[in-house]
Parts: structure tokens; sequence; C-alpha cells
């Protein structure tokens, strides 16, 4: 049984990015396996809502942050908006002072550095304003799980949850359900 079985969380983000490296095979198989699986995406969808709950209810996201440090979420006008009221300032200030272009290939607006400007002891100082990708992050919450794996395994070596989770679900469907031999 791995040290990291459902029962001990791994939570810290070095030992995260470490495992994320050493198993990007496995959960790129893992993946495809998911791919392949003979059964509706409303059942692994069902078994994703779960496995995160459990999780979620177990890790406290203030104790990391790592999201803050490492993401860079992208931000849209009503983003941009809620911000620049909530900080005090006009949308024009706004921008000028916190964000630039997304990278090429990408569309919208990105804080200029990182860790976000807004994180303070942990804590993001404009809860109640923060951008749409933040409410959302991790994203795992979102419907049809298996066409984001892609998402979920560039996560996997920055947060706690979708780490914990994406184990959680390597567990329960590689042991529920086995591929159809075909």
């Amino acid at each position: 049984m791995r040290k990291d079985s459902p029962g001990n969380l791994v939570t810290n983000p070095g030992e995260l990015r470490r495992l994320a490296r050493v198993r990007n095979d496995e959960n790129r198989d893992f993946r495809a396996y998911l791919k392949e699986l003979p059964c509706s995406s409303r059942r692994i969808d069902a078994t994703v809502k779960e496995t995160l709950q459990d999780i979620s209810s177990r890790i406290d996201c203030t104790l990391c942050a790592n999201c803050c440090r490492e993401m860079s979420p992208v931000l849209g006008t009503t983003d941009i908006r809620r911000l620049a009221r909530a900080t005090g300032i006009t949308v024009k200030e706004f921008t000028a002072q916190y964000v630039k272009p997304a990278p090429a290939g990408e569309t919208g607006l990105i804080f200029k550095k990182r860790p976000c400007p807004f994180l303070k002891a942990n804590r993001c100082s404009v809860y109640e304003a923060r951008p749409h990708d933040c409410r959302s992050y991790p994203h795992l919450h979102r419907r049809d799980f298996v066409q984001r794996t892609i998402q979920a395994i560039h996560n996997y070596g920055v947060c706690p949850i979708v780490f914990n989770t994406y184990e959680g679900l390597k567990d329960k469907l590689a042991r529920r359900i086995k591929p159809q031999k075909g």
C-alpha cells in the first residue's frame, strides 16, 4: 500500500511536485483508462464528486495556498471590475498596476506576478471579489471530468485536493470497474 493511501493525505507542496513528476506516466495511463471505461460520464462524475467531497472535508486550503503561489488565473472583464472596486481603484489603475496579457495562445489577462498580489498570510485579501477562475478552482466539481483530465493532471502537482482526489479515483475506479477486454 502506498504511503499516500486515502487515509494518509499528501499536502506538502514539495512532495506534490515530486510525486507529479514520478507519476506522470501513471497519471496519463489512468487518463487513457478512464476514457476507455465502459460506464457513463455521469457515473464517473458521481465518483469524482464523492471523492472530492471526502478529500475537501479533510484539507484546509489556508494551510497551503499553493494555488495562489503557482497558478495564474485568467481574468475577465467582470473579474477586473470587481477587483478594482474591492481595492478602491479604477479599472484603468488596476489594470496598469496588476495585470498583463496572458501568454501567446491564451486569451485574457493574468496577474503580472506570482504569487497572487492579494495573497496575505495564506488567505485571499479580496476573497469576496476573487476572480471566477479562483472561485472555481480546482475545477473538479465541473461535469465531464474525463474530458478535463489533462487539467487535473496539470493541477495534480499543485493542489493537495486535486492530488488526493485523483489518487482516490485511481483506487476506486481501478478496483470497482475493470476495463472490458475486446
